[in-house]
């Protein structure tokens, strides 16, 4: 980017203490193609590339008095600082989620656990089908959490008669179950 090879006569008034005066100078002189290069670092974004112009200007009235008042340097100082605006505000769009529309409420499916109740009460319906022993080692182990161990010694009998029991207590069940269209 070029510097702009003149300036017009209210830059050397924009040399005395008048910081308003050389802020002007700077944004008519320097705006359009500062605006121009921030632009193309933004993505093409012009309402950043605006707002990283106005502040880079802003800091420019806020350091009036440190600035050297030579086109040349005062066109590295507004890139560097409008550089480093850029880039802080890159770091602050990925340290921050981005903002969504919240989704309209109507299209938001919300479990209610009819559909587990019900296949509750179908299989407790299943279960009652069976007989008492299938139903009691399928009760012991599947309902209430128990081994195989445990239930045999709580049933009173061996624990392969428990595995078997199960076995055909499940094989059972299923069928039932095929038979009702509730399983496939």
């Amino acid at each position: 980017m070029l510097v702009p090879r003149h300036l017009d006569s209210r830059y050397e008034s924009a040399e005395t203490d008048d910081d308003d005066v050389l802020i002007e100078v700077l944004y008519q002189e320097f705006g359009a193609p500062l605006l121009r290069h921030v632009r193309k670092a933004t993505g093409n974004d012009l309402q950043w590339a605006e707002d990283v112009v106005q502040e880079t200007i802003v800091r420019a009235w806020r350091n009036a008095g440190r600035l050297h008042r030579e086109p040349g340097l005062l066109w590295a100082w507004l890139l560097t600082v409008a550089r480093r605006i850029v880039i802080d505000g890159r770091r602050r769009r990925g340290a921050r989620p981005q903002e969504v529309e919240p989704a309209d409420a109507d299209a938001i499916s919300v479990p209610d656990g009819s559909e587990q109740a019900l296949e509750a009460m179908l299989v407790a319906e299943a279960l009652r089908d069976l007989s008492q022993e299938h139903r009691e080692v399928i009760e012991h182990t599947y309902l209430r959490d128990r081994t195989i161990s445990e239930a045999a010694e709580i049933l009173g009998i061996p624990p392969g008669t428990v595995k078997s029991r199960l076995y055909y207590g499940i094989r059972a069940l299923r069928r039932i179950l095929k038979e009702r269209g509730v399983a496939s």
